[in-house]
């Protein structure tokens, strides 16, 4: 057989890993590797990244749109010409008669991984001129956002470990080894913490469960769920008390950060985080002792109840130990590409949601009060909704419902691959390309890599007659705003050369149309962030590179990736903060202190409930693929068998919380703390969706237990950690 192999960054988590795809003549994937060429990832091949074949040839995906007539909820194929004509004949309509904040838009964790949803998610919400965004990142990392933007002044600026150059990494609430990292993108972590340990470092992770990550470290440490912040602040505390910092960054608020930490000392924090205060102690002078120490958190500490102030936590241990913006401790990637420059502080709460009144963040509001927005009737009441590779009714808060009141609104669409749980509410689905028909660079994620590097991947199979991710969401957003493309231009084309005309008028430069490089203007726009950006040819600051200034050119010329060196330090350069300094008292946060110290003596519920990721496993939408689902990667609810004794449980157990109750199958599981029980997300499949694979193993739905009422206040971010559930035997 005749085969080809081509190169390809994974798009299928944060870890950004380079492969090798082998495809037949007919386009077919036979097989994927590690590509060892890579100077990053080296040739790390996860299960997810070695199966992303069956992924892209998913029989079940959708290849053509589909429209539903509500009357019979019954499904037909359409063409691409009539699922437009159909959007743009409703959507304006709805809008002009109910107001522009009649609709929102929703995106999902998968738009952070592909050129079309970096690019063009701000025109589709331009089109839709809402206020009504909603996206994923507040069901997961919205917390560091916030922190970031309150401390630094850009919530895009977000400090990560320099692992391979740490002498000690204080981890809590991620489990790496199962995720492959998350707002820290590295590729082979088990690799990198295996590095750390072998040069003499050490490694300790704080987490209420003995994760893979956990085994592979020096020391584990059990800690209450949602309890993070006061491990923190006991660690502040006892920084402050034994004058053990080493402010080495132009900081304010020093002062006000010493007082708010005054209260936790280690003895009281330890009945609450159930963490000795000689454990709490110690840690404090382990990190101020070392060499390089950096402190990490992640998903578990961010969907909790006071996610924002324990990430503002995490960097001001960074500060006060003098591990900010050093080799070793919390550094700031430099990414190739020009993004987002901020030229005002960021601010939080610049309007507010309708019902509940809670601030917006980022532009968004909080996915928690979507259901609130769609059901109660009003000036600015949702009725029309927008969702791209999201599914919200398995991920948001209370996902039941949402289930219920989707099937409420006027108007849906969806762009999605699959008929699932929540596009089966839509009127109109829009199916992307094959994964292997779309070009890739990492826009987001190489803006949080612990090395500097960039690789573009052009796409490896052509398309057919079907339009690319970029011109369905392109169009959608004109269709949305009632245009049509331009005559002879494509809608890509048209929302491109816009973007591009104000680049360059913007650098002072609108000459230079005509020098852009690319076979398209998606690699036009690349080739002009590449160009304008820290290592580009146009930027006469660029930072120097072993392979001259960056267009895309050098990427095409080099295919396996290029190395832009270890991180450097980026103060005062990143700052946008008022003061130009790092704020180690945000207001806000300094207000939500007092929440915090209100909660320090209430009773630890009996058990509570925490996720779990796997490692063939990234949120719903893998699910359908044979070799990802089974063996580990199962929906089970882990419970630790003193317990499992105490309650008189066995196989099968009701799982009971204020927002509403399950019934799960029951793994004992010694390596969870008693008190604690572990379900994964993304599962609870419904039988009517297209995904055959994942409606065979349905599992249950996580998020029917968790209470969209309870939110981490200052981020707006959902509560999925630590949530007060009951068990009795079902």
């Amino acid at each position: 057989m005749t085969t080809r192999n081509l190169l390809r960054t994974c798009p299928l988590c944060e870890a950004v890993c380079g492969l090798e795809v082998t495809l037949d003549t007919e386009d077919h994937v036979v097989g994927v590797r590690g590509d060892r060429q890579d100077p990053f990832s080296r040739g790390f091949l996860c299960p997810k990244g070695a199966s992303l074949g069956h992924l892209d040839e998913d029989p079940d995906r959708l290849t053509e749109p589909m429209i539903r007539d509500r009357a019979t909820d019954t499904w037909r194929t359409a063409s691409w010409t009539e699922a437009f004509d159909l959007i743009a004949a409703r959507g304006p309509a709805l809008t002009a008669a109910h107001g522009s904040q009649s609709a929102a838009l929703y995106f999902g964790n998968p738009n952070a991984h592909t050129v079309a949803g970096a690019l063009y998610l701000p025109a589709l919400l331009r089109a839709l001129g809402t206020r009504h965004l909603f996206s994923a990142s507040t069901a997961d990392q919205m917390p560091k956002q916030v922190a970031s933007g309150l401390m630094f002044g850009d919530p895009l600026s977000v400090p990560v470990p320099d692992l391979d150059r740490t002498d000690y990494l204080l981890m809590l609430g991620a489990n790496p080894l199962e995720s492959n990292g998350s707002l820290c993108t590295a590729p082979d972590y088990p690799g990198r913490i295996k590095a750390l340990r072998q040069r003499g470092g050490r490694f300790v992770v704080v987490d209420p469960r003995r994760t893979r990550t956990a085994k592979q470290a020096d020391e584990h440490v059990f800690v209450r769920p949602g309890s993070d912040a006061y491990l923190l602040f006991g660690i502040v505390h006892t920084l402050f008390a034994e004058e053990l910092t080493a402010v080495r960054v132009e900081v304010s608020g020093l002062d006000e950060i010493r007082a708010a930490a005054a209260p936790f000392t280690p003895e009281v924090v330890s009945g609450r985080t159930g963490v000795p205060a000689a454990t709490v102690v110690r840690l404090a002078r382990e990190l101020a002792a070392a060499p390089t120490a950096a402190v990490y958190a992640r998903i578990g500490t961010c969907t909790a109840e006071f996610g924002t102030i324990t990430q503002w936590l995490v960097d001001v241990v960074n500060v006060l130990t003098g591990n900010l913006d050093s080799p070793g401790g919390a550094m700031w990637a430099t990414p190739a590409t020009l993004g987002i420059v901020r030229s005002r502080p960021f601010r939080l709460g610049r309007w507010t949601s309708r019902v509940r009144e809670l601030p917006e963040a980022m532009g968004e509001f909080p996915v928690a009060t979507l259901a609130d927005e769609i059901e109660t009737s009003g000036e600015g009441q949702i009725r029309m909704l927008v969702t791209v590779a999201g599914n919200p009714v398995l991920s948001a808060p209370n996902g039941a419902r949402l289930d219920r009141v989707l099937p409420g609104l006027d108007f849906m669409v969806s762009v999605d691959r699959y008929l699932n749980e929540t596009t089966r509410h839509a009127d109109v689905i829009l199916p992307p390309p094959r994964t292997l028909q779309s070009p890739h660079y990492d826009f987001a994620l190489l803006a949080f890599a612990v090395h500097n590097y960039a690789r573009y991947s052009r796409p490896l199979v052509p398309l057919d007659d079907r339009p690319s991710e970029s011109e369905v969401l392109a169009r959608l957003a004109l269709a949305l705003a009632g245009q049509q493309p331009e005559p002879g231009r494509s809608a890509m084309d048209s929302v491109d050369e816009l973007v591009i005309a104000g680049m360059l008028h913007k650098a002072g430069m609108p000459e230079r149309r005509g020098d852009l490089l690319g076979e398209n203007t998606i690699e036009q726009r690349l080739d002009l962030m590449l160009r304008l950006g820290a290592y580009g040819e146009w930027n006469s600051a660029a930072l120097p590179t072993p392979y001259g200034p960056l267009n895309l050119q050098v990427l095409l010329d080099n295919p396996h990736g290029i190395d832009l060196g270890p991180l450097r330090p980026r103060l005062p350069e990143v700052l946008r903060t008022a003061s130009r300094t790092v704020d180690l008292a945000p207001e806000p946060l300094l207000a939500d202190v007092a929440r915090l110290t209100g909660r320090l003596s209430d009773a630890a519920p009996d058990v509570v409930l925490i996720g779990r990721r796997q490692l063939r496993s990234n949120n719903s939408w893998m699910h359908n693929v044979p070799t990802l689902v089974g063996g580990s990667n199962r929906c089970t609810l882990h419970v630790h068998p003193d317990d499992m004794s105490r309650l008189g449980l066995s196989e099968r157990a009701v799982v009971k919380s204020a927002a509403g109750a399950l019934t799960v199958a029951v793994e004992p599981n010694g390596d969870i703390m008693p008190g604690v029980v572990s379900l994964p997300h993304g599962w609870g499949h419904a039988d009517t969706a297209s995904q055959s694979v994942a409606s065979a193993h349905a599992g249950v739905n996580a998020n029917v237990l968790t209470d969209d009422s309870v939110i981490d206040v200052p981020s707006g971010n959902a509560v999925f950690n630590g949530v007060p559930v009951t068990l009795t035997p079902a």
